[in-house]
């Protein structure tokens, strides 16, 4: 099978939950013997050159690149809030470059399925089929406007607040318009699913959660462990940064009244400007962008990933899980997952609770054993993703042979 692939970031090098979900799913193709080409916008955040990429990468998929200018414009804001009801979030990946790139792909090759992943990529669905007759499948990597609702929340009173509502509102509709323009429907967990149901969808749906090539995590017992705790995760997500700045202010001071030994590690990319000074406080490491996740993560047995925004699923939660990582996290954080609260992950959302629950768990050597191996059995009945990648396969097929017929 051929399949091209739509993206609006360039998934390599793949340290964030969208750049994972993407690069995993094609190679995972490329592993059952498919052939695959990514069309990528190379953006300012997100640059990386096709000629720097690993040569094995290179020889197993077709990549393409156009950079865009995704940054965002005063002067541009101020438009789209005046003149259009699309949200400027959208807006920002609309590029006349991409587009002639995509045609230009769609002329010179042949290809059985194109899938767009993630709801940016919606604006290019007129000219695909313009110039494509086969199936387009849309990946749903999470509720986009659930993200901005659920953030709606969290938000003061103000003009932020205010421009927050509007984006939000414009995100759901143009999310909403989106459905059924689509041949096929991917969504990352059943629960997407049923909220896409919801929202009017009768395309066909196949649950694609992002899987993991387990021999590329290794479990590591918790043995000796210290009372330490980490985070990672992309400090320019918005989520995040609240999600952190939660734990601080209402978790972590009763952790460190209680257990002054108690330390927190906070790593990741793009940090807003004077970060590490916002998040001083007693026992509170800052690491900044690492090298290696896995190693990073490897170094402690307890991880924290403290949401109360976001959609989808955090793969990072996937990723800690499979080496056997204590994870400690909100309803939010585990949703998607179907993981098992005290067996195999921590769910709280009372910050009393949670630092009781974090406090309590690191005293108990054998509760942490236990909870670390159940959390890489989970990972390897659930997060396979040669398996996941199969399942998409023979749904494609099941539709590519339907319309032959």
């Amino acid at each position: 099978m051929q399949i091209l692939m739509l993206a609006n970031k360039m998934p390599y090098p793949p340290k964030d939950g969208g750049s994972i979900a993407t690069l995993s799913m094609a190679k995972a193709f490329v592993k059952l013997g498919h052939r695959v080409t990514i069309l990528a916008m190379n953006t300012y955040k997100h640059h990386f050159e096709v000629e720097d990429l690993p040569d094995d990468l290179k020889s197993e998929i077709d990549f393409y690149t156009v950079y865009v200018d995704t940054s965002i414009k005063p002067p541009e804001v101020l438009t789209n809030l005046i003149f259009s009801r699309l949200p400027y979030n959208a807006k920002r990946f609309i590029s006349s470059a991409y587009k002639q790139k995509l045609v230009k792909l769609l002329r010179e090759k042949q290809f059985d399925i194109v899938q767009l992943e993630g709801l940016y990529l919606y604006p290019y669905i007129g000219i695909i089929r313009k110039h494509f007759t086969g199936p387009v499948s849309f990946r749903a990597h999470n509720v986009e406007h659930e993200i901005w609702r659920r953030s709606l929340t969290n938000q003061r009173q103000g003009i932020k607040r205010m421009y927050m509502k509007v984006l939000t509102n414009r995100m759901e509709q143009f999310e909403v318009r989106s459905l059924n323009k689509f041949d096929l429907l991917v969504p990352i967990t059943e629960r997407d699913g049923h909220v896409f149901e919801f929202l009017g969808n009768n395309s066909p749906k196949c649950i694609a959660p992002v899987g993991i090539d387990l021999e590329n995590y290794k479990y590591k017992a918790p043995t000796g462990y210290k009372p330490e705790l980490a985070f990672i995760g992309s400090l320019d997500w918005m989520p995040n940064l609240e999600g952190i700045d939660w734990f601080l202010d209402k978790v972590w001071p009763e952790i460190i009244k209680q257990n002054p030994d108690v330390k927190f590690h906070i790593a990741g990319r793009n940090a807003p400007p004077k970060y590490e000074h916002k998040i001083k406080r007693r026992n509170v490491i800052f690491h900044g962008e690492v090298n290696d996740a896995l190693d990073y993560l490897n170094e402690f047995a307890f991880m924290v990933v403290p949401l109360l925004s976001g959609s989808g699923m955090r793969v990072k939660i996937v990723e800690g899980m499979a080496t056997g990582r204590v994870v400690f996290t909100t309803t939010i954080g585990a949703e998607g997952l179907n993981a098992a609260d005290k067996e195999n992950i921590f769910i709280d959302d009372d910050p009393s609770k949670m630092a009781h629950t974090i406090l309590e768990t690191i005293k108990k050597p054998e509760k942490v054993t236990e909870v670390s191996k159940n959390a890489r059995s989970f990972i390897e009945a659930e997060f396979d993703n040669t398996e996941i990648a199969q399942r998409l396969i023979d749904f494609f097929n099941s539709h590519l042979n339907s319309a032959e017929a």
